[in-house]
């Protein structure tokens, strides 16, 4: 195309562009242009996850080996903190205000240890969820990757933390004339059920942290009284047979209490299915099952937002 200037002179002009009239979303489809930073689809993220499987295992090692590197004792107090905890419950409940009633003292140790430890387990990837991306806000903004893989990472941190208690925990037990049995093969799939709770709790707290950093001071409060009401000090049948009975069913049945009392079944002789509510493994594996399908989801939807703002 072209046109005479007011110099005489002949001006050339461009030809219209193919793209002219086209809207943003229209050209975006046209080159193959996505949004950076969009939510994929559910399946294309988990398939994302399963891809950066290397990097959540070597995170949460790295995150664990850092976690007590200034301390003189080092990796002992992923052992001590708990065992030293426990001490101190069978000083105020065990002894001062008699929590052990309806045991001897040969479970009720075991007993409360193993508590404390499985307790520990939960509330510890709890409160690494809520600061797992208001946490690591660098490398959230500076890296691509699922953001799930973050609180993922630290529920297996905890995961491994549990593995090395463990040991002591066993040595207590046998201290305590709990020895080896078929029973004890019933860890596993307990551990497993917890650490699939664990990490859709975590992933929860981890969306809602993300926007709301005073979360973490609120949580240590909100986990001390979830452990007082799951009975990791006392047996919550005994200790509440003089009040109407669907309060202890209420606390029974609350996921803390039965992970740690499938624990206490496995380990502890002395411990049997009494004291275990009905249908025990179905609740176990349907809270394990909806807290973790739930809280992938529920993370998931908020993907392309974490890190901003």
């Amino acid at each position: 195309m072209s046109e005479t200037t007011h110099d005489g002179g002949v001006a050339v002009s461009a030809p219209p562009s193919p793209d002219d009239g086209l809207t943003a979303a229209d050209l975006a489809a046209k080159y193959g242009l996505a949004v950076s930073g969009a939510r994929p689809g559910l399946v294309e993220y988990v398939h994302q996850l399963w891809g950066r499987r290397h990097f959540i295992l070597a995170f949460s090692q790295a995150k664990l080996t850092a976690q007590y590197s200034q301390a003189k004792l080092g990796q002992l107090w992923q052992v001590a903190t708990p065992l030293l905890n426990a001490a101190v419950y069978f000083l105020i409940f065990g002894l001062i205000l008699k929590a052990d009633r309806g045991m001897s003292r040969e479970v009720y140790i075991p007993f409360l240890v193993t508590g404390v430890f499985t307790f520990t387990f939960t509330q510890s990837s709890v409160m690494a969820g809520v600061r797992a991306i208001s946490g690591n806000l660098g490398l959230v903004r500076a890296l691509h990757f699922p953001r799930a893989a973050l609180p993922i990472s630290f529920s297996l941190q905890q995961l491994q933390q549990l593995l090395f208690s463990m040991i002591v925990l066993f040595v207590v037990a046998v201290g305590f004339g709990s020895y080896p049995q078929l029973s004890w093969l019933l860890i596993v799939p307990v551990l497993v059920l917890q650490f699939l709770f664990n990490t859709g709790l975590a992933m929860i707290m981890a969306r809602m942290g993300s926007k709301t950093p005073d979360l973490a001071q609120l949580m240590p409060f909100v986990m001390r009284t979830w452990m007082y009401a799951s009975g990791v000090m006392f047996s919550i049948p005994v200790m509440l047979e003089e009040h109407p009975a669907w309060i202890a069913d209420i606390l029974q049945w609350n996921p803390a209490a039965i992970y740690m009392d499938l624990m206490r079944f496995a380990l502890v002789d002395g411990y049997g299915s009494e004291n275990l509510p009905p249908h025990v493994w179905a609740v176990a594996g349907g809270w394990a099952v909806l807290v973790a399908v739930g809280g992938f989801v529920y993370f998931w939807k908020a993907e392309e937002r974490y890190g901003r703002g």
